[in-house]
Formats: structure tokens, C-alpha cells, sequence
């Protein structure tokens, strides 16, 4: 149980950071420390879902899938449409967060090394049976980006009201430390 979660939580932090930083080293001719970072997180975020599921071998697969799929939204996705995502958060986590649920679904399979999925009518660990564990897991991604969308989007649309959500782009040039609290954070 509890061992098997950390062990996977390791392994697949760190194979995304690996795969993060080759695939890095690849496009840009040289890796970066930040690129193993975030390649970490999304390791850490796609494991979340799957760590008491999934064997240890399954959790070093997902971890070297979701640091190349997470770089690959980071960089291509996020120029071609052009979004503002300064910490990465929608590269990362959601997409992390969405390669994990689903990679959850086809890691639990006993015969990958999972746990299976427990019965509890029966009292034992049920058949599986992919198509049918995909359309559940499939069913949860939806309905969480369904809720966190539509919720952000009102949170968001208040503080908009309230306070805005961007400041001036000349502020933003000038630095946030000393256009709203006067004071430099680093003085070089």
C-alpha cells in the first residue's frame, strides 16, 4: 500500500525529470536544470492518480511518457496558440494531470504489474477490462475539467471585476516589487 505509493512516486519523479531533460537536450542542444524541475513535477502530478495502482515498472513508463508529453506542451503547443502560462501550470499540471488519470487506467492492469481494480461485491480483485476502465477514467478527466474550468472561470471573472487580472504592461516592464509595494526584491 503505502510503500508501493512512495516507491512509484520516486521512480516516476524521477524518470519525467530523465525524460524531461534528454528530450531537452535533443531539441535545445542543452538541458537545463528548470527543465528537469518541471519535468519532475509533472512526474510527481501524473503519478498522483496512479501511485497505489500501478507497479513500480509502470510508474518509470508513465513518468518518461508524461516528461516528453509535458515538454511538448510547454513549448510547441504553448507558442503555436500563443497562451500566457508563465509557471507552466496548464503544460504541467493539467496536462500531467490528464496523462496520469488516463495512464492510471491502463497501469492498473495486473498483467502490466498493476494492482487491478478491487471488487467489492465479490471481496476480491475484479476481471479487467480496459475499454471499460478507460470510459471511467475518461469520465472522471471530463468532469474535472468541466468543474475547474467552468469554476475558474467564475473566480476568475469576480476578481476581474474586483481587482483585474493583468496590470499595465508598462508596470509589468518596470517590475511589480516597485510599481505596487515601492520597493526593490533584488538589489544587482
Amino acid at each position: 500500500g503505502a510503500a508501493l505509493a512512495m516507491t512509484n512516486s520516486f521512480l516516476a519523479t524521477a524518470a519525467a525529470a530523465l525524460s524531461w531533460m534528454f528530450a531537452e537536450w535533443m531539441i535545445k542542444g542543452h538541458p537545463s536544470v528548470l527543465g528537469a524541475l518541471s519535468g519532475a513535477v509533472a512526474g510527481l502530478v501524473a503519478v498522483t492518480p496512479a501511485c497505489g495502482f500501478a507497479g513500480p515498472m509502470g510508474a518509470i513508463v508513465l513518468g518518461l511518457v508524461v516528461g516528453v508529453v509535458c515538454l511538448f506542451f510547454c513549448t510547441v503547443v504553448k507558442n503555436a496558440l500563443g497562451y500566457d502560462d508563465s509557471l507552466d501550470v496548464f503544460g504541467v499540471h493539467c496536462i500531467g494531470g490528464i496523462v496520469g488519470a488516463l495512464g492510471t487506467g491502463i497501469l492498473v492492469n495486473p498483467a502490466l504489474g498493476g494492482t487491478g481494480v478491487m471488487d467489492y461485491v465479490t471481496g476480491k480483485i475484479g476481471d479487467y477490462d480496459m475499454v471499460a476502465q478507460m470510459i471511467s477514467q475518461s469520465w472522471g478527466v471530463g468532469t474535472t475539467l468541466l468543474f475547474s474550468g467552468i469554476g475558474s472561470a467564475i473566480i476568475y471573472k469576480v476578481v476581474d471585476v474586483i481587482v483585474g487580472l493583468r496590470v499595465p504592461v508598462e508596470q509589468e516592464r518596470e517590475g511589480l516589487d516597485l510599481t505596487d509595494h515601492t520597493e526593490r526584491a533584488y538589489n544587482m
